[in-house]
This record gives C-alpha cells, structure tokens and sequence, in this order.
C-alpha cells in the first residue's frame, strides 16, 4: 500500500469514528437509545473497513497474478532464445 494511501485510509478512519461517536453522544437520547446507535455505527463502520479491505486484497491478488504471468512471459521468451542460440552453437561446432 502507498504511504499517501495508508495515511488518507487511517485518517478516514479515524475521522468517521470520531464523527460519529461524537454525533452519538451529543445526541439528546436514552443511554439504551445511544448504545444502540453506537452499536449500529460500529457495526456499518466495521462492514465499511470489511468492504474496503476486502477490495483491497482482491487488487493486490490481481497485481500478484498479472505480474507472475508477466515474468513467466519473460522467462518464456528468454528460454526460446537461449535455446535458439544453443541450436546455432551445436550447428556451427559440427
């Protein structure tokens, strides 16, 4: 992960935990009332950060994925080569 990436994550993070329990508790509500309320942000706060990591995850296995195939391709490549001038040795040693 970037360093400008990880650093706007953290700050979202922190800045929509702040935001919402502060509009929680300054709410004029029950305690049970804003428990439940804080239950309820935790719980979006936490299916959001699932979300997002999960996104995540899933673009650093496509990244892997399409750089494992790009080196195979390379290595491909390299082997053909190698192989044609093993075969253009043997053919002007004889």
């Amino acid at each position: 992960m970037k360093s400008s990436s990880g650093n706007f994550l953290i700050g979202f993070i922190s800045g929509a935990i702040a935001g919402a329990l502060a509009g929680v508790l300054l709410a004029p509500d029950k305690g049970s009332e804003t428990r439940k309320k804080v239950t309820e942000k935790a719980k979006k706060i936490k299916d959001d950060l699932e979300k997002d990591f999960s996104a995540k995850v899933d673009d650093l296995k496509d990244y892997v994925n399409e750089s494992v195939n790009d080196v195979k391709s390379k290595f491909s490549k390299a082997e053909k080569k190698v192989e044609a001038v093993e075969a253009e040795v043997r053919k002007a040693a004889k």
